[in-house]
């Protein structure tokens, strides 16, 4: 992992000092002061975030709504928060816990307000610690606190630093400890791995903290318990400890944590998550967990093997019938990485995927973005397959491809995926390129080619792979 980047900051005190320089010394008047206080330390490379902007004198950052909440949490806190760091066996009053609860109900409320800036004020002026102590001081039996403590947490888990703070506050072993402690609370483990979901992002050191902790046991555990379906959070968490997002690290390790879900029985557990179908309020969560942990050609076939194609054909069929976007999307992109399999895309074809994915495209004809999904499982079907090429033209994938490049003329990635899904179609049969040609696909590829720069690549390919002179002209 390489060293972080080195980041500019600056306190509140200084901060008001220098706001308060500007005013004594330089004669500005209060506005102006505050104004050119912060266009300077922009200028300099100052992060501000988490600066309560106030003029001294006038306003005070302990007047910020934020920052009381916090205070007040700090007050109930201390009645049951003890020194030695343990367990409170109870919280001294009724009033305390609902005093607390309305707290972290006002607190979780500001810093959910997108482009507010409250989560790093929160972050600044100790947040996570102190809520970080809450939950591990709270007894799962207090479950309304518990849970808005857990809730407020996560939305404090918002970059590099506070997700850092959480690391240095021994997050992960309270969190899991948590979920560990109450397997059977749907309202707790949503919540807790709210906090795992939110403390994993862009953090490869906290990613390991938690698989060494175990967390792909306690996932698969609930997974298969009372509740599994339920727990949306989950399969963010999941997800999310599977994504390499963290810029400051040069080789990620979730391509083996992927391997190790996958052989512990995740991916089995993901694919009887699928077969809930779709009213299963999880499936697109699922759906999108399950290609996250399809990271190899075995890892694609054992998903087969254990029903997934079948699963996934059946809920993108049900998307349809339910004009159900999210799902469809979700379904379609899962396919599209089973599909990378030669041996998954032998079975997809044989169970009538590409009919079924055609008849997909006419239930949402009016949408590009579903389109372009659909069109990248056909292109990976076709690849290296002129047998699969023939029977998506003869199923329709022509006609869909110049219905939709006709109908959505600015729809530069739909009209990408579908020259990156024509050039799969013909470069290995003749047939399907005299089809094509016949059609007048040379003209609608141009077209794309001449308006949208990120065809160009694409569409010179298709263009040259028709067999056609000037596909780069």
């Amino acid at each position: 992992m390489g060293p972080p980047k080195s980041v500019r900051t600056i306190s509140q005190q200084a901060f008001e000092g220098l706001v308060k320089e500007n005013m004594e010394d330089l004669g500005m008047d209060p506005t102006e002061a505050l104004e050119d206080a912060i266009q300077t330390l922009t200028l300099q490379g100052v992060d501000l975030s988490g600066i309560v902007t106030c003029i001294p004198g006038v306003t005070s950052a302990n007047d910020n709504p934020v920052i009381q909440s916090l205070d007040g949490l700090r007050d109930i806190a201390a009645t049951f928060l003890s020194t030695n760091d343990q367990k409170a066996d109870m919280i001294s009053t009724t009033t305390d816990l609902e005093g607390m609860v309305e707290l972290l109900d006002k607190v979780y409320a500001l810093c959910s307000i997108e482009g507010s800036g409250n989560a790093s004020v929160a972050t600044r002026n100790g947040g996570v610690e102190l809520l970080t102590s809450i939950c591990s001081a709270l007894d799962v039996e207090c479950e309304r606190p518990l849970v808005a403590a857990l809730k407020t947490l996560s939305s404090f888990l918002h970059d590099l630093q506070s997700t850092e703070t959480f690391r240095q506050s021994r997050g992960p072993k309270i969190v899991v400890d948590i979920l560990n402690g109450c397997n059977q609370n749907i309202n707790v483990l949503d919540s807790g791995f709210s906090v795992l979901a939110a403390a994993a992002t862009g953090n490869e050191v906290l990613k390991e903290s938690f698989m060494d902790l175990k967390i792909d046991e306690l996932l698969l555990q609930s997974m298969k318990g009372q509740n599994k379906g339920n727990i949306r959070s989950l399969y963010e968490a999941l997800r999310l400890l599977l994504t390499p997002d963290d810029n400051r690290v040069l080789a990620s390790q979730v391509y083996g944590y992927a391997r190790r879900f996958a052989q512990i029985g995740i991916a089995a557990a993901l694919v009887d998550a699928l077969h809930e179908g779709i009213s299963s309020p999880s499936l697109a969560s699922a759906s999108i967990a399950l290609k996250a942990v399809a990271v190899n050609d075995e890892i694609c076939r054992s998903i087969a093997e254990c029903g997934g194609i079948d699963a996934v054909l059946q809920c993108l069929d049900d998307s349809g019938e339910q004009n159900n976007k999210a799902v469809a999307k979700a379904c379609c992109s899962l396919l599209s990485k089973l599909a990378g399999s030669d041996a998954n895309k032998s079975a997809i074809v044989e169970k009538g995927g590409l009919d079924r994915l055609i008849t997909l495209s006419s239930r949402f004809s009016e949408d590009p973005s579903v389109l372009q999904e659909i069109m990248s499982i056909i292109c990976t079907l076709s690849l290296r397959s002129p047998e699969n090429a023939a029977r998506a033209i003869e199923a329709g994938a022509g006609d869909f491809a110049i219905q939709a490049m006709l109908k959505f003329p600015a729809a530069s990635q739909m009209q990408r995926q579908s020259c990156l899904m024509i050039r799969n179609l013909v470069v290995r049969n003749l047939e399907n390129r005299t089809i094509l040609l016949s059609n007048g696909i040379e003209r609608i590829i141009r077209k794309a080619k001449e308006n949208h720069e990120t065809c160009k690549a694409a569409a010179a390919d298709a263009l040259r792979d028709l067999g056609l002179e000037n596909y780069n002209s």
